[in-house]
């Protein structure tokens, strides 16, 4: 299994940036995404970008050019920039472990399983 801690939201105005960071334990060797999807109040789950272990990434369309998504092997942390953000982009995010194979909850767009994720980090985008 895969522990996560998210940090890093908050609250900002529009156009604004943040940081999310995600540290992770436990089984992390075999671990081949790691990645963030996001929940905002009356909405369903929405996968946001995934890093796969060879460094390959994916992003949900609505984030493109705005998000980057990447990886610090050696201190086992994730990390999500966000930059040039938007009312809509105001969720509680979440850091996931997950697979191609199977897990809990599956990001269509992505093709990518998502499995042990934390307790979140909420970001508030004000107009």
């Amino acid at each position: 299994q895969v522990q996560v801690v998210e940090s890093g939201g908050g609250s900002v105005q529009a156009g604004g940036s943040l940081r999310l960071s995600c540290a992770a334990s436990g089984s992390t060797d075999s671990t081949y995404y790691m990645g963030w999807f996001r929940q905002a109040p009356g909405k369903e789950r929405e996968g946001v970008a995934a890093i796969d272990k060879y460094g390959g990434t994916r992003y949900t369309d609505s984030v493109k050019g705005r998000f980057t998504i990447s990886q610090d092997n050696a201190k086992n942390t994730l990390y999500l920039e966000m930059n040039s953000l938007k009312p809509e982009d105001t969720a509680m995010y979440y850091c996931a472990a997950g697979s191609p194979f199977g897990g809990t909850w599956y990001w269509k767009d992505g093709g990518v399983w998502f499995d042990y994720w934390g307790q979140g980090t909420q970001v508030t985008v004000s107009s």
